[in-house]
């Protein structure tokens, strides 16, 4: 009975395959031309451009520098550091090089800062202490309002994975941040996307 159960089973597979082929294939007929492994690109579908004018390196003075602007647009979550958030840009400098920022607040809504903090098991609640001497802007926790600026200077000193968040509580939980890796291997400044 088992044995008449499977041999049915198949027969039907079988039998459902040749209708779903198109009736039987005698195997003198061509087979059907196969579709191209990899469709062809349309014309508008290169890849974007990424700006990364906003990040300098002078080698010969070991530094970089980083232009940051803050936003909110209508239609994100949160607010953006130089367009991105939720670590989907990787600020890569070399190890023991000097990183300055200028940094401005152009969100209309709300008070935000920057501060640099080693990446743990979770994005922290709010800014704290910062990973280096000097990384982080004024106001940490409190922001500091639409327009106003900062600037700072510090030395990545140890090599690893840090947080460029915003230390105003709940901001980073809810996406400003993006990553900062000091890399022993980088020799300038420079920026790694990751997939959204």
């Amino acid at each position: 009975m088992q044995r008449d159960v499977r041999l049915s089973i198949v027969n039907a597979a079988v039998v459902a395959g040749i209708a779903c082929s198109g009736g039987s294939q005698n195997a003198s007929s061509a087979p059907a031309p196969s579709a191209p492994a990899v469709p062809p690109l349309a014309a508008d579908s290169s890849p974007t451009a990424v700006d990364t004018s906003w990040i300098k390196s002078d080698s010969a003075e070991h530094t970089v520098t980083l232009s940051l602007v803050v936003t909110k647009p209508t239609d994100s979550p949160s607010a953006l550091i130089n367009g991105y958030r939720s670590g989907h840009a990787q600020i890569v400098v070399p190890l023991k090089w000097t990183v300055k920022w200028n940094w401005r607040n152009d969100d209309p809504g709300a008070m935000h800062s920057l501060v640099v903090m080693t990446q743990r098991e979770k994005v922290p609640l709010e800014g704290g202490r910062a990973s280096f001497s000097n990384a982080m802007s004024r106001s940490v926790t409190e922001g500091q309002a639409t327009g106003q600026t900062d600037q700072t200077t510090f030395e990545a000193e140890e090599a690893g994975w840090y947080w460029l968040m915003c230390g105003v509580p709940n901001h980073a939980l809810n996406g400003e941040w993006l990553e900062l890796r000091v890399s022993p291997d980088a020799h300038h400044g420079s920026l790694h996307l990751k997939e959204r």
